[in-house]
């Protein structure tokens, strides 16, 4: 049915008109264990986030350069979104991928949210362990996260509100990258 312009198209371009926008968000995690955390996370939260994740920098640039690798990380996987959600696994601590990912993030002074999986490892006194740049900016506030098993859409999105809200100058990125992973 044509509308009073003659646009049969009216009804379709309104309904997309009134679609909320998805606010893009870079996903950081262990490629190597945690891909099926991801591919989970992405599913539940397809609808609410467009995410974007590296497609394995390990694979995708080519290059010893770590501050060519941190360009790239920048231009194309972190300028463009608003919030980085670590995927915290038993290992993440330990990859240098994940913590250029969050100094390049820190630097692009986006939120930052970390996930903790179930397979996520603890200290001896029972604490999280958690990449040592989101550490430091957990210490300040600037950064937060949430159980796995307590994250709902709701949950996560008042997460990623509040993160990209901080204040900027919370931001603790005070160290070299990470050299190797381990």
């Amino acid at each position: 049915m044509a509308d009073y312009f003659g646009n049969s198209n009216m009804n379709g371009l309104l309904a997309a008109m009134m679609q909320p926008v998805r606010r893009k968000i870079f996903v950081s995690y262990h490629h190597g264990n945690d891909q099926a955390y991801y591919d989970g996370f992405s599913r539940f939260f397809h609808d609410q986030y467009e995410a974007v994740f590296d497609n394995s920098l390990d694979r995708g640039i080519d290059s010893d350069n770590a501050q060519y690798v941190m360009q790239r990380i920048r231009d194309k996987h972190i300028t463009g979104t608003s919030c980085t959600v670590v995927l915290i696994g038993a290992q993440t601590h330990q990859r240098k991928y994940v913590d250029w990912e969050i100094k390049a993030t820190l630097d692009k002074q986006h939120g930052l949210v970390g996930i903790v999986l179930p397979n996520h490892q603890k200290t001896n006194d029972g604490k999280i362990v958690v990449p040592e740049r989101f550490h430091c900016n957990v210490c300040t506030r600037y950064a937060s996260f949430e159980h796995w098993d307590n994250l709902t859409a709701q949950r996560l999105t008042q997460m990623v509100n509040a993160a990209t809200n901080l204040s900027k100058a919370l931001i603790d990125n005070p160290f070299d990258i990470k050299q190797r992973n381990g």
